[in-house]
């Protein structure tokens, strides 16, 4: 039996309520609450803020006139859920995760943007909604909008699957934490990866997919490019940020003008 909120109840976590959405079925999620205010006014017209609350920095905008909920969900798979149970219960169907990632890839570069499709389940959030077997993968229909509009507006993108780690630094095998100690388990596991073809490492994406697959909701997750393993362990200067972010956004308002239309 679905739980669904009440329109004027005040959700617990992400401090706000279904009234507040105006009917918003497609949310668009940055991990980074300072991202929020940018996406917004970037993504749409007529941006306002709703809540902040925890990691949770939450404003409206509208997308060829129809309302679209910005929320963040802050860093790792358990606030991921969290934010992810609480939109289901106020009406949400889709959701789109705007983030940012390493490249394991040679071929791919700084600034650049990738498109998950499915992701390895290196988290311990997803295995609380679905077993070890069952796959992280995207909804087709937002992965497409996601891939379409990626290409009309000339964004240097890439299609694959993520490796998402519950840990930035040794899930992710990167030598240069604290300690520099890496366990044996996943010692080498970046060359794995590198051969089975995965594109990049983040922390967020296996969540998202899975529970939303167990929650009913369609999902998606374009990352930009900010650290190129290949070369280096190092997150890249700010204008890596800021040239990828420029595509994300594009890409998204893109998206999510296709996925209003069906």
């Amino acid at each position: 039996m679905k739980h669904y909120a009440d329109l004027n109840e005040i959700l617990y976590h992400v401090g706000f309520a279904k009234k507040d959405l105006q009917g918003a079925t497609i949310a668009v999620l940055p991990g980074d609450p300072g991202r929020v205010e940018t996406l917004a006014k970037d993504i749409g017209t007529e941006p306002m803020p709703i809540a902040v609350h925890r990691e949770y920095t939450s404003w409206l905008t509208h997308v060829d006139e129809q309302p679209v909920l910005v929320c963040s969900t802050g860093m790792g798979g358990p606030s991921v859920a969290i934010c992810l149970e609480e939109l289901a219960r106020m009406g949400i169907t889709h959701v789109i995760r705007v983030g940012t990632t390493g490249t394991i890839q040679e071929k791919i570069n700084l600034g650049d943007v990738i498109i998950n499709k499915a992701a390895v389940r290196l988290d311990g959030t997803s295995h609380h909604y679905a077993p070890a077997p069952f796959p992280a993968v995207a909804s087709f229909a937002v992965t497409g909008a996601l891939a379409e509009a990626a290409a009309a507006c000339g964004a240097p993108f890439h299609v694959g699957v993520s490796v998402s780690s519950d840990t930035f630094w040794p899930g992710q095998e990167r030598y240069d934490s604290f300690t520099g100690y890496v366990p044996r388990c996943f010692q080498g596991t970046m060359k794995e990866w590198q051969a089975l073809g995965a594109l990049n490492y983040e922390m967020e994406t296996s969540a998202l997919f899975v529970t939303c697959q167990a929650l009913g909701i369609k999902a998606g997750a374009v990352c930009g490019v900010v650290a190129k393993r290949t070369e280096s362990e190092s997150v890249a200067p700010t204008s890596a940020y800021e040239r990828a972010l420029s595509y994300q956004i594009k890409i998204v308002r893109g998206a999510i003008k296709l996925l209003l239309k069906k």
